[in-house]
């Protein structure tokens, strides 16, 4: 009787599994007139003075035979302009409470060295300072956002910096900039007022940091948050809701422009895994963490509405991202990792929560650029390859500054080991043009789902799609094989009478256009 009972128990979650894995997930798109803009500094970035990311990275030096202007590599430049990279944040991370901004201006052999305390003990020669990232930037087109220090700086300090950059008329400091050689100002727009104020930042209270913030923000010139400046706080480590709200109840909503939060998808702060040879298991986990970014951003937000509820302040996740293990063989110190699909399907996921937030979300920076953590580009001396969330990136990019598209659906699982997370993530934008563009990710590493779209509201009847897959999971693109994983054209899907129905592969991206 009990074999009987067993076998009776296994046909039916069998059947429970073949019927999830074969149903269809109805999404619903509104075509609102009050939805959100989905500010195209959601999709910025990050550069630290870490490892290889600014030294061997961006930055070669002019007279490297590698092609580069004023030092920094041509290769790059191209990428990040194909990937319409917003903005860019440096100098970091911890180690922005450690750099002292006059240190990297003037003639290159003048400058003083440092120790780089935070990554790796290594000397720092201040050869890129203000000048070369700011003329980067403009290379780029990219809003450079700069992160003061607060941590072993001054208010002085920071004060000088702003009127360094953004100063047009005399002073001591714009003359200083012309006598270095750039006659006009930067106009710098993002400033972020210290980074991780409660832990490498001076492991502050958040009391504490509040008062420090209307210190230093009275200081600098924009005494309002004008649209041509922005104050950023210090935001909070991840799920620390009472940091939200003691800046938000302690700072004056004038003196502020944004809030930070800082979240990465780390499995164990003691073993994170490695970043190609993992398991199921491994990366079940990682998406957990990646998926709790929906709670972190709907909880600040809920903290900011009390005391914000025209939500003038943004929150900016000014890092976030996968972190493992570095790869071996490499300094323990220069957080270098590979970029496999696991990432893609990361990225492609938290995106499409920042789009859907796009009320109070309105800039975020993967962390970081390049050749650390969650790196959108890796090199190798004159070798350069783009990753997987390199393309992710560039597939999304259709999004900035269009109206969102608010989407409505009840996610299948993914199932594993008697757990579940959503395994179909969805939004979706109408740009200036007409354009809709709905992204979908599907992170089940082994079932393929189906998801039917109504667009009769939408007033798009053509489609076509692009998708990022591969072969495995732990594919990923090599120095050897750097397009291995590559956006391709997507047919998996029809239009039958308003309705788009979509079969999405496991583990990949999609983002399709209708006009």
């Amino acid at each position: 009787m009990k074999k009987v009972l067993f076998i009776t128990f296994l046909f039916t979650i069998c059947n429970q599994l073949s019927f999830a894995q074969n149903q269809t997930t109805i999404i619903s798109i509104k075509n609102t007139t009050d939805a959100p803009i989905i500010n195209k500094n959601i999709y910025g970035h990050f550069a630290e003075h870490l490892g290889r990311s600014i030294y061997g990275g961006f930055f070669v030096g002019d007279t490297s035979k590698i092609p580069n202007t004023n030092g920094v590599r041509n290769d790059i430049i191209k990428a990040l302009k194909e990937l319409k990279i917003p903005n860019l944040r440096w100098p970091g991370g911890c180690f922005a409470d450690t750099y002292h901004w006059k240190d990297g201006i003037g003639p290159k052999p003048e400058r003083p060295t440092i120790v780089n305390k935070w990554w790796g003990g290594v000397t720092e020669d201040n050869s890129f300072g203000t000048h070369d990232f700011l003329n980067m930037c403009e290379l780029l087109g990219a809003e450079p956002y700069l992160s003061g220090n607060v941590g072993s700086g001054t208010v002085q300090e920071l004060a000088d910096w702003v009127q360094y950059t953004n100063f047009s008329g005399r002073s001591p400091m714009s003359d200083l900039r012309k006598k270095n050689g750039r006659t006009e100002p930067w106009k710098v727009k993002f400033w972020g007022i210290g980074n991780e104020a409660w832990g490498c930042g001076g492991n502050m209270t958040a009391e504490y940091y509040a008062g420090e913030y209307r210190k230093f923000a009275t200081f600098m010139s924009d005494w309002e948050n004008t649209g041509g400046f922005t104050r950023i706080a210090s935001g909070s480590n991840s799920a620390d809701y009472n940091w939200t709200e003691v800046l938000m109840k302690n700072i004056p909503l004038n003196m502020l422009g944004g809030v930070g939060v800082h979240h990465y998808a780390v499995i164990d702060w003691a073993k994170k895994g490695d970043g190609v040879d993992y398991t199921e298991d491994q990366y079940f986990k990682t998406m957990k963490e990646a998926l709790k970014m929906e709670e972190l951003v709907t909880r600040h937000s809920a903290v900011m509405d009390k005391y914000d509820p025209e939500k003038k302040v943004a929150i900016m996740v000014d890092e976030w991202g996968a972190w493992y293990d570095v790869e071996k063989g490499t300094n323990p110190g220069f957080l270098y990792q590979q970029n496999t699909m696991r990432d893609a399907v990361l990225a492609g996921s938290t995106l499409n929560i920042f789009n859907n937030h796009a009320d109070r979300v309105r800039m975020a920076n993967l962390a970081q650029c390049v050749n650390v953590l969650q790196a959108v580009i890796l090199t190798d001396k004159a070798k350069m390859i783009t990753t997987p969330t390199y393309y992710v990136m560039k597939m999304y990019n259709v999004h900035q500054d269009a109206t969102l598209l608010p989407v409505n659906f009840q996610s299948p699982l993914y199932n594993f080991s008697g757990e579940t997370l959503p395994a179909v993530s969805a939004s979706a934008s109408k740009d200036k043009s007409g354009l809709v563009h709905i992204s979908l990710v599907n992170i089940d590493s082994k079932n393929k789902n189906k998801v039917e779209i109504d667009i009769k509201e939408l007033g798009v009847k053509n489609f076509t799609a692009t998708i990022l897959t591969a072969s495995k999971l732990q594919d990923y693109n090599s120095f050897d094989t750097p397009n291995k994983i590559v956006p391709i054209n997507f047919k998996g899907f029809e239009n039958k009478k308003g309705k788009l129905e979509i079969t999405i592969p496991p583990f990949s991206v999609i983002v399709l256009e209708g006009k």
